[in-house]
């Protein structure tokens, strides 16, 4: 059975039981998702922790009745007259903004009516085990001048260990959440009355992890023969228009307007049209495509890789806003590279490795694959389209890559690969994106000069890796359950002296750990060696080094290491050999 369809047959049966309780509540939608599924009411009063049991017991007293999904399919005008007569005001708007004369409907029980798609399962008693998680506010269609809903989260499985093993995964989810853990270990917080909601303040230790990942990937770039580039972070809207991002982007754009600017030098479309209209950059393919015409280009020049780690701007509803998970201003580790068609399956495939060997590095050795296709909204030419989704499928399938088709979830301008990671709760995190463009070379008629002498039209690949900075490191937070492996951890060792006669070698010690590239810290605190020991484990340091006059004396260093009971004195000098070890394999 398809756990989707499962999933949203229960989503049917929930609403079903919803109506039992409470006739007058009206329905809004109700998908299946990842885990499981939801469904909008529209209730007066809020759904209670109590209510969330009743409504339970009776989704069981439906599933024991074994009720047939029956299908129905009705004239739109009927339909409306149907729900009509339900008082179900979210239905009926439904139904006229659909494009068919035709409308589908299932039924269950003695009257219960949906409006529905399908597919459903045959009856109600194939359900298995089910369990009602929490509600949330949602607003209708998402847009916050609507009516504020209440969304009900449910999930099913086929047996009772399934859902037994989910539960016990959502309670140690809690115990990983980033909002959580990253502001306790001194990382970042987002939310400043005075600053606004969705913009991230890196304090220093999280300042620090990030550095540390963006000299990673500066580092891994330049050997794999990109360029870096900085682009600016406000630019004029008429570049936003040629590219087509205003036109189909324009509401998650934040744009300013500027007095008695003039129009820039023409670079597509009309100059009236920019007068002095800023854009703060909702993407950074624009900025690196300017680099690219800043001069004639020659085919022997491509491929051009050009990297940029580019902070972009995205005007996010407050209601989508989750930690570093959604935010209104983030780093991307963005790369556009402009080859010739010729080389365009080897660029693909050399992305591809590229993030696998990224995932490798910092953890993850599981994902997953999606092939994204032409959505209803876009800009190009359907042969283009063709041949730019034929490359990166058979980009894959070289590669012997397994992947699921998504159809209808491209970027506006292109198909692309999409490559999401899987973390210690076997989750799923969007990470790394590979799009292949023939739309925006031409919009800026983009060219190179061929070996005939005659100008020719690049492809371009966008990518990213990591993706967004900030939700990569909320997923890594919540991977490691914030204990950071030694090489990205901010501190890497505490040194912790016994008593004050040892300071001087404390920082002997120190110096000699700085010298070595390791980070490091003193604990001159007045706790005793017990609490500074505990505190050091509350804050996910690798090591502690405890120093005492017989360290002193002897020139080692006693180790504990994070999880571990004390591990006895070293040598200093083996101490250090071994940490820069593990740094430069990445443990």
């Amino acid at each position: 059975m398809d756990l989707n369809t499962l999933r949203h047959s229960c989503a049917h049966v929930m609403a079903e039981a919803v109506k039992e309780l409470w006739p007058e509540v009206k329905l809004a939608i109700g998908p299946a998702i990842e885990d499981g599924f939801y469904y909008d009411f529209d209730k007066q009063e809020p759904f209670s922790d109590e209510d969330l049991l009743s409504i339970e017991k009776e989704m069981q007293k439906i599933i024991a009745r074994d009720e047939p999904f029956v299908q129905e399919e009705l004239d739109k005008i009927k339909a409306i007259e149907l729900f009509e007569g339900l008082k179900e005001k979210y239905k009926i708007e439904l139904i006229q903004g659909l494009a068919d004369s035709k409308v589908l409907i299932y039924k269950t029980g003695n009257s219960f009516i949906d409006l529905c798609r399908g597919p459903h399962i045959k009856s109600t008693g194939q359900i298995k085990v089910i369990k009602l998680l929490s509600v949330a506010g949602a607003y209708w269609h998402g847009i916050e001048t609507n009516p504020m809903l209440q969304r009900i989260y449910g999930t099913c499985f086929d047996t009772q260990k399934e859902l037994d093993e989910y539960l016990k995964n959502l309670e140690e989810a809690k115990l990983r959440d980033h909002r959580k853990l990253g502001p306790s270990l001194g990382f970042f917080d987002i939310y400043h009355e005075e600053a606004g909601a969705g913009l991230v303040f890196y304090h220093p230790k999280g300042a620090l992890l990030r550095t540390i990942i963006e000299d990673y990937e500066r580092k891994e770039h330049l050997k794999r023969g990109y360029e870096i580039v900085i682009t600016p972070h406000i630019m004029q809207a008429g570049l936003w228009k040629t590219s087509g991002h205003y036109d189909y982007y324009k509401d998650n754009m934040y744009i300013l307007n500027v007095e008695d600017d003039k129009p820039a030098k023409n670079i597509g479309g009309s100059a009236e049209n920019r007068g002095g209209e800023y854009v703060l950059k909702p993407m950074n393919c624009p900025g690196h495509i300017l680099i690219y015409k800043s001069k004639t280009r020659s085919y022997k020049d491509l491929p051009i890789r050009y990297f940029e780690l580019g902070t972009v701007y995205r005007r996010e509803k407050a209601g989508v806003l989750h930690g570093l998970l959604r935010v209104r201003g983030f780093t991307q580790d963005d790369a556009h590279i402009f080859c010739l068609p010729k080389q365009l399956s080897d660029e693909i495939k050399k992305i591809i490795d590229f993030v696998f060997d990224t995932m490798k590095v910092f953890g993850f050795d599981k994902v997953s694959i999606e092939l994204s296709t032409r959505p209803e909204k876009s800009i190009g030419s359907d042969e283009d389209w063709q041949l730019a989704t034929e490359a990166l499928e058979t980009a894959l399938k070289e590669k012997g890559l397994a992947y699921e088709v998504n159809v209808g979830d491209g970027a506006f301008y292109g198909p692309k690969i999409d490559i999401k990671l899987k973390d210690a709760l076997k989750r799923s995190w969007q990470c790394a994106t590979i799009q292949c463009d023939f739309a925006l070379p031409k919009r800026f008629d983009l060219a190179y000069i061929d070996d005939a002498g005659k100008k020719q039209q690049p492809i371009m690949l966008h990518r990213v890796l990591l993706g967004s900075l900030e939700r990569f490191i909320g997923a890594l937070i919540e991977h490691y359950k914030g204990e950071l492996p030694l090489w990205l951890a901010p501190t890497q060792v505490l040194l912790i002296p016994i008593k004050e006669t040892v300071y001087a070698y404390v920082q002997e010690v120190k110096e000699k750990l700085l010298q070595s590239n390791i980070r490091v810290e003193i604990d001159s605190g007045n706790e005793t060696l017990n609490k500074k020991i505990r505190n050091a484990e509350m804050n996910k340091i690798p090591y502690c080094l405890i120093l005492g006059d017989k360290e002193a004396q002897q020139g080692t260093v006693s180790v504990r290491k994070k999880g571990s009971q004390d591990q006895g004195a070293v040598a200093l000098k083996e101490f250090v050999d071994n940490l820069i070890n593990q740094i430069q394999e990445h443990k």
